[in-house]
């Protein structure tokens, strides 16, 4: 009898664990979406707490250790507005060292950025319309070398963690203390008459090309572009009907790229470089005279980092923290930014054993996180002043960021708010839900996971507003007469 009753208990228990814990009806709504077969397979961290307690409303192995994605830079973008504060701006300077113009990069990830150009108002290419007008300014119509220094971080632009067929990507895009239009070019096929033509846009010679295009008059069109063994150099393949394009594709050495962009706008602009483009410390700066600064708020770095997911700002903040513990401000690595970022987490009370962090945008596969560390982040910076600015950075569900077109449904537009995580293998959304209950902050993690994965963690979502707010019952229909009946006697 006694092992009965124990077989019994432990049956029991185990039927405890798996459904997860929850209050009130959440348990039933989140369970049932994790018994669809689709997510039998699925491993899943789950964590709700309502944010203005901090009490858990539902979870399901919380702790379990999960491959984040792109959810690492939450915790990225949280530890620079820790570091860096709220008024960080970083700071690209231009001036003459006699008649060599030097730039100093700051490591800001969105110089060029086309998102936040559009914001401003500011046309492809204003910075080197602009630092044309200030040579113009002082009478120069030719300069000697252009000198770009990178110093403020280190040589390593690529993650070593990364996966190596994907650094054409725009999301893995290198990492420099100089970096421009995302440290990206767009590439245009265009078949006029049999003739295949290619525009690198922003137009410049840096990028090689080597056009193995085939002209096609039936059958569409497809190109790829394929990186040679020398930095630069690209192989196109593919069929071109009338035209093609391949959008976002991630080149080398970003600060070389700005040098010859700056180079031969220059020379559009009247003002010839007679010298070379030199990638180098300027650790003597007493002769660096300036003519112009260009400044970008960390709130604008947060916003691209997690409404829009742009893995270069989270990376360059991630290696911004490293430089704030240097006396010189220099050579910012992920090693150093990882030490940090870790250091903030244990901080606000998150165990060492609850995530380990390998880069700041979630494209390294050698990430974890558990849902319960999210949402003590999460909540965290909700009780604090920097909330506000932290939430204006998540992408809003129905209205934009990654999961604009999704949530748009009147009870949830608006009202979820988030950051999405995608890698192969993993989904991820975490970040705020509005009720009329109050806030609630969630994290939801999914690794080994397949096409209808990402249904499940936004019905998740939305199961956290529908238990907070239940439809009302459907009426029954009221019956309808009978023609063939009739009428009953009336009264009065």
């Amino acid at each position: 009898m006694k092992t009965t009753t124990k077989k019994l208990a432990v049956a029991a228990l185990l039927g405890f664990l798996l459904v997860g814990t929850a209050t009130g009806d959440l348990a039933k709504r989140i369970d049932a979406i994790l018994a669809r077969p689709a997510n039998l397979k699925v491993h899943f961290s789950i964590h709700v707490v309502k944010a203005a307690t901090g009490q858990t409303a539902y979870e399901h192995d919380a702790r379990e250790l999960m491959i984040p994605a792109s959810n690492m830079k939450l915790v990225t973008t949280a530890a620079a507005l820790h570091y860096l504060g709220p008024n960080f701006e970083y700071k690209t300077r231009v001036g003459l060292c006699g008649e060599t113009l030097v730039v100093i990069g700051s490591g800001d990830p969105l110089l060029g950025d086309p998102v936040i150009d559009a914001k401003y108002g500011r046309q492809t290419g204003w910075i080197f319309n602009d630092i044309a007008a200030a040579l113009k300014r002082k009478g120069l119509t030719a300069i000697d070398d252009i000198v770009v220094d990178t110093s403020v971080f280190d040589d390593q632009r690529v993650h070593p963690n990364w996966p190596l067929d994907q650094l054409n990507r725009w999301y893995a895009a290198e990492v420099s203390g100089l970096n421009y239009n995302n440290n990206c070019v767009n590439i245009v096929a265009k078949n006029t008459a049999g003739n295949i033509a290619v525009i690198i846009e922003p137009q410049t010679s840096f990028i090689e090309i080597i056009n193995n295009i085939i002209p096609v008059s039936k059958g569409g069109s497809a190109i790829g572009a394929y990186r040679n063994r020398h930095p630069n150099k690209l192989i196109l393949k593919g069929k071109c009907q009338t035209q093609a394009t391949i959008t976002d594709l991630a080149i080398e050495r970003p600060a070389a790229f700005f040098g010859f962009l700056l180079a031969e706008n220059l020379a559009r602009a009247g003002i010839k470089p007679q010298g070379r483009i030199i990638e180098k410390t300027v650790s003597d700066r007493s002769g660096f005279k300036l003519l112009a600064e260009y400044t970008t708020p960390i709130s604008d770095c947060l916003v691209r980092a997690n409404k829009r997911s742009l893995g270069l700002a989270a990376e360059a903040l991630l290696k911004t923290i490293a430089t704030q513990r240097t006396p010189e401000r220099t050579n910012g690595s992920w090693k150093r930014g990882q030490e940090l970022a870790t250091e903030y987490l244990s901080d606000i009370g998150i165990d060492k054993s609850q995530f380990f962090i390998d880069d700041g945008s979630g494209l390294s596969r050698i990430n974890e996180l558990t849902a319960h560390a999210i949402t003590k982040l999460l909540l965290n910076l909700y009780k604090s002043r920097r909330w506000q600015l932290y939430k204006d950075s998540l992408a809003v569900g129905g209205v934009d960021g990654t999961i604009a077109k999704f949530f748009y449904q009147s009870k949830y537009k608006g009202r979820i708010l988030g950051k999405t995580g995608y890698i192969d293998g993993v989904r991820a959304l975490s970040g705020l839900c509005i009720t009329k209950k109050g806030d609630f902050l969630f994290s939801i993690l999914a690794n080994n996971t397949n096409g209808l994965t990402r249904l499940a963690t936004h019905d998740i979502a939305k199961a956290i507003i529908d238990d907070a707010e239940p439809d009302p019952p459907r009426k029954k229909p009221a019956e309808q007469p009978n023609p063939d009946e009739p009428e009953p006697n009336r009264v009065g």
